[in-house]
């Protein structure tokens, strides 16, 4: 079987978990023997498996050159200024500089973010018409319009997967031309793939998608990709709670801090951590200074690769807050490095991990009384780790790309 598939991002490239998981679903793909062909904006030289091919969506022309010439995927590079968790104001500074801190604006970009998801679709056009492929696979909005163009052009049957919906990157604040790319994606979908049955309820309730149209299948982690970091000694001569996520609402970030300065009112011998990247970062660090807890409190900025599992492997424990969150994989990439977790109870993760203190995202007072409950115990980090590692074993990649097989197989019936 040949799925032609649009994702995001592969490593070392990863802005979140959506990339993660693209790169996790399509490495259990390969292991079951799918030839994928993954269509991500702006690839550098990536290995995932000698079944996976990684097109680099910036360098297919598109259009009447690309018709007229019958051009291969390697011919005239147009860079698709996309990525995941992009907000319209993202795309107007990436596009006035070209992607390029400083660079010059590039005039084939769309006029907007949503001229430019459009002019992506594009790519699938020369797609469609070069590769050959029995199913397609979109993830999340911004590929909707290049997965519908190649299902027109083939026929073939399309799978749309949610990681996340508008409403929650928004909240109250829907952005309605996203919400109704999303919508229009699920209906013209042969099939929907939920990361979690709090995503296809929403999915229900928000988009009136029928149940029977939605399978879930959970996201996963290898503690293979985790085979652990050696700290210097004395690297953790003090309690240490780690943040580590996008800094937008949906996350929580703020919720973290209030928790923080809750416990450091009465405390002064925990040390918090919040690494990542996002529209609050700044608005955060105020108000840090403000509050005077410039002490305890540590941004790091965005981390990847080795400095993410050196985050995990510094912390005593990792809080999630998420206002809405579809999965979180944040929260089993720390548990694979045997760091305890606290979640909210909004967050899908929670469906696959039972062992873990679960807060309602708005109760900070709960939230800081788990924490410190959680880091005075060390009998019971040890409990967390080792109950939740026993449901993460259940919980793989292999495994959730046999449940999308299954899909597969019904829709090429």
């Amino acid at each position: 079987m040949k799925v032609l598939m649009f994702g995001w991002e592969f490593p070392p490239h990863i802005s979140g978990g959506l990339g993660t998981a693209c790169y996790g679903l399509t490495r259990g793909l390969a292991e079951a023997g799918i030839e994928v062909t993954c269509v991500v904006p702006r690839a550098s030289a990536i290995e995932v498996s000698p079944r996976v091919t990684v097109v680099d969506g910036s360098r297919i022309t598109t259009g009447a050159t690309a018709t007229e010439k019958n051009v291969s995927p390697q011919v005239t590079p147009v860079d698709a200024l996309l990525s995941p968790y992009m907000a319209k104001e993202d795309y107007v500074m990436q596009q006035s500089t070209g992607g390029k801190s400083g660079g010059p604006s590039w005039q084939h970009y769309g006029r907007d973010l949503f001229a430019e998801v459009t002019r992506y679709g594009e790519v699938a056009a020369a797609l469609a018409r070069d590769t050959s492929f029995n199913v397609i696979h979109g993830h999340d909005w911004m590929t909707v319009p290049a997965a519908l163009e190649a299902k027109r052009l083939s026929g073939r049957p399309f799978a749309l997967h949610i990681h996340s919906l508008e409403s929650d990157r928004s909240g109250m604040r829907l952005n309605e031309h996203i919400y109704g790319i999303e919508r229009l994606g699920m209906e013209e979908a042969d099939h929907v793939i939920a990361v979690s049955h709090y995503t296809k309820g929403k999915i229900i309730a928000e988009y009136g998608i029928p149940d029977d149209k939605i399978s879930v299948v959970h996201n996963a982690v290898s503690r293979a990709d985790f085979p652990g970091v050696q700290l210097p000694s004395g690297a953790q001569s003090r309690k240490t709670v780690l943040f580590l996520g996008r800094m937008t609402a949906q996350k929580g970030p703020d919720l973290f801090l209030q928790a923080a300065q809750k416990i450091l009112e009465r405390r002064s011998d925990v040390y918090f951590i919040m690494a990542g990247s996002g529209t609050m970062m700044r608005p955060l660090i105020e108000e840090v200074t403000r509050l005077k807890l410039e002490r305890h409190v540590t941004f790091t900025g965005f981390l990847r690769g080795a400095d993410v599992e050196a985050a995990y492997a510094g912390c005593d424990l990792y809080v999630m807050p998420s206002v809405s969150d579809p999965f979180g994989i944040a929260a089993l990439e720390a548990l694979a490095c045997d760091v305890p977790v606290i979640i909210s109870k909004q967050a899908g993760v929670g469906e696959v991990i039972s062992g873990c203190p679960k807060v309602d995202f708005w109760n900070t007072d709960l939230l800081a009384e788990t924490i410190l409950e959680v880091l005075d115990d060390e009998a019971l980090r040890k409990e967390i780790v080792m109950t939740c590692a026993r449901e993460l074993a259940r919980e793989t990649w292999r495994r959730a790309a046999e449940k999308v097989i299954g899909i597969y197989n019904r829709l090429i019936l």
